[in-house]
């Protein structure tokens, strides 16, 4: 790796072999586009480049005509120490008035989201995710413009939820500030997914309904069973996050669903390792292209190597999930998708919180576990892109190196092969742990130089902007409307059809009710009267024909986690199972079932439950779509559901249920019948 020393006249000389094959070929050569608000543009041989580092001649890093290895070299040639920690953090930054972890005292009241900056920095003396106290104070984010000016921050992850034009302008300003800088490195904002309909929209796990086109939740797009519908989708997404100016997704998440009581089983692509590798290839494929180039955004595959496995079902946010298991031996299956998503070119991998269980590793989490990432991750499945630190391992979630200090523990990630840090926004620590020798300057060049490569591959140093105008228009379009409701449509499975109750015919009077208890106000029941022609929708069960009840199970969201144990059953999840089984013997009744997670539905009365269907986030006109045949049904299980909780808490955690063994299963993977 090159030393801050290294010679601008090699480059120069660099610069001038290339002239007979590229330089002298100008007609040839088709000016970039070019974004900036404040740069001087220099005028070459008919050509532009941005002035970036205000020196008024044209440094090899401007110079979009050159390969981005060289350039590369340069601008981290030109970079200091200081510039080099703060690009090594990535941290959540807050638009105007957006106070998305709650705000500061001072904040005052609150306001309406904007464009604008948030100059607060947000210290937290309690872990953002699980509220429980800190160690030591950590600053989760800072105030934008010291973010940007003072710590040399240029990645961030964006939380909020506001408008497309909000976003865009947002966006920009952003941009504007970053190229005043020293060496106007541009940023590259992030987002958790914002694509889909779910139940669980907490902070780091996805946004939650948006502006943005809405499809099915990720156990959906799984069970569509539909690629080519998948890869148009990530399209679809990727052309709406870049128009606002998202440029990377922290997603999707390659884990597999194998121990039915993680509370992260809504976010997979369901318990089969092959299915789950062809859905990360497509969404690789669409969202960055072929290779990262200026219409891409890139990606984040996670959690490596496989969260999934968590003994008895508890997630690693916590000091108690803190440990995954291999129990059926089934390591190597878990690993399985993360080869897809390399064989995909997925720009980075996350690795989870988790330390893996088991005399054969060392247990500390996966973002410190050198064999894991260094060994298998980068030598063995020869994975050379970014490695990015789940939300907090330093200060949060250390399981296995408490008793490091802070210093301590980033030299030991960073040996790992860590090479940015998710979660925290003050980089004087990691400068101090360089500065007194714990980690090498030329290590350090090893990262940036990953993370430098990333931006310049994204086109992000020649044009960062974004059209405001284009955004709410690009964003939701008739298409991509249209493709995200089929998908819908096609996410839903039919489970049950015994006396051929399903489809309804036209005019049949339907009482339907919805059943979502989100623990936090008493409107529980709600009895839905659409406007929907086919069917003639009643006040009252006495009055109908046919009931239609749509349960969505709630266990409280991952956040909620106390530690106790995990119940599958329906009435352990906010069910009255008693007026579910009052409906279901009073008229024939037709059950939908959102499953989030693989729920043991035992309780309410089979003998009469002869329709039932399995949805996975969608809408209520997809829903009575399939009710009424004006789809048919063709979704497939991504996942196989417990007979009883007798077979979850036997289960082997790394083991997918189908395999399992036959008295395992109510439904397996794979289940899913239709009317023809």
């Amino acid at each position: 790796m090159l030393k801050s020393k290294y010679s601008y006249s090699i480059l120069v000389g660099f610069l001038v072999l290339l002239s007979n094959s590229q330089i002298q070929a100008q007609q040839k050569i088709q000016q970039v586009p070019l974004g900036n608000k404040n740069l001087d543009i220099l005028q070459i041989e008919k050509l532009q480049f941005k002035d970036l580092n205000k020196n008024k001649k044209l440094d090899p890093y401007e110079d979009w005509r050159l390969p981005v290895g060289p350039r590369v070299k340069d601008l981290l040639s030109q970079m200091s120490l200081e510039e080099k920690v703060g690009f090594m953090l990535i941290s959540t930054t807050r638009m105007g008035g957006d106070n998305v972890f709650g705000g500061a005292p001072s904040a005052g009241p609150a306001t309406p989201i904007n464009d604008g900056f948030n100059e607060e920095d947000l210290i937290q003396n309690t872990n953002m995710f699980t509220r429980k106290p800190l160690g030591a104070p950590n600053m989760a984010a800072a105030g934008t413009s010291k973010g940007v000016k003072e710590f040399h921050l240029r990645h961030f992850i964006l939380r909020a939820n506001a408008s497309p034009e909000i976003m865009a302008k947002w966006s920009n300003n952003l941009q504007a500030l970053c190229e005043g800088t020293r060496l106007g490195i541009p940023a590259i904002v992030a987002s958790n997914p914002r694509n889909h309909v779910t139940t669980d929209a907490s902070v780091g796990l996805s946004v939650g309904l948006t502006a943005f086109s809405k499809w099915p939740g990720e156990l959906g797009l799984a069970a569509m069973r539909d690629f080519n519908l998948t890869r148009q989708f990530a399209e679809i997404a990727a052309k709406e996050w870049k128009a606002v100016g998202l440029r990377k997704g922290y997603m999707y998440m390659a884990d597999l669903a194998t121990e039915p009581r993680w509370q992260r089983v809504e976010g997979t692509f369901g318990e089969d390792a092959d299915l789950t590798s062809r859905m990360i290839q497509e969404i690789i494929l669409g969202f960055q292209g072929k290779k990262l180039s200026q219409h891409s955004v890139a990606m984040t595959t996670k959690h490596f190597p496989g969260g999934g496995p968590q003994v008895d079902g508890q997630d690693s946010h916590f000091d108690w999930g803190k440990f995954a298991h291999y129990p059926g031996g089934m390591f190597d299956y878990h690993v399985k998708p993360f080869k897809a998503a390399i064989a995909a070119g997925t720009s980075a991998i996350m690795p989870y919180y988790s330390a893996p269980k088991g005399k054969e590793f060392e247990e500390v989490g996966f973002s410190y576990n050198k064999a894991m990432i260094d060994e298998l991750l980068q030598k063995k499945l020869g994975f050379h892109g970014i490695i990015n630190s789940d939300t907090g391992p330093i200060e949060m979630m250390p399981w296995g190196v408490e008793n490091l200090t802070i210093p301590e523990r980033y030299k030991k990630a960073i040996d790992a092969g860590v090479d940015i840090f998710s979660g925290a926004a003050d980089p004087r620590t990691l400068l101090e742990t360089v500065k007194k020798g714990m980690v090498t300057e030329e290590r350090i060049n090893h990262s940036v130089a990953k993370l430098l490569t990333e931006k310049f591959e994204l086109g992000l140093f020649e044009n960062p902007y974004v059209d405001v105008q284009a955004a709410s228009s690009i964003i939701g379009d008739k298409k991509s409307t249209e493709l995200a409701n089929l998908a819908l449509r096609k996410s839903i499975v039919l489970l049950r059809n015994d006396q051929q109750v399903l489809p309804l015919k036209k005019k049949t009077k339907v009482y339907f009710e919805t059943y979502f208890n989100t623990g936090r106000n008493s409107d529980i029941i709600k009895v839905a009267k659409p406007n929907y022609p086919d069917l003639e929708f009643v006040d009252r069960k006495e009055n109908a024909d046919v009931i239609v009840v749509w349960l969505i199970p709630n266990g409280g969201g991952l956040f909620s986690s106390q530690g106790t144990k995990i119940d599958l059953r329906l009435s352990a999840n906010r069910i009255d199972v008693a007026h579910v089984n009052e409906l279901i013997n009073s008229k024939p009744t037709i059950v939908a079932i959102n499953y989030t997670n693989p729920w043991v539905i035992e309780e309410i009365d089979h003998k009469n439950t002869h329709s039932l269907l399995a949805t996975f986030g969608t809408t209520q006109d997809a829903l009575l779509d399939i009710i009424t045949g004006k789809f048919n049904p063709s979704g497939k299980m991504p996942f196989s559901t417990p007979k009883n909780m007798k077979v979850v808490e036997e289960n082997k955690s790394d083991v997918p249920g189908y395999m399992e063994g036959p008295d395992y299963g109510l439904f397996s993977f794979g289940h899913g019948l239709s009317y023809k």
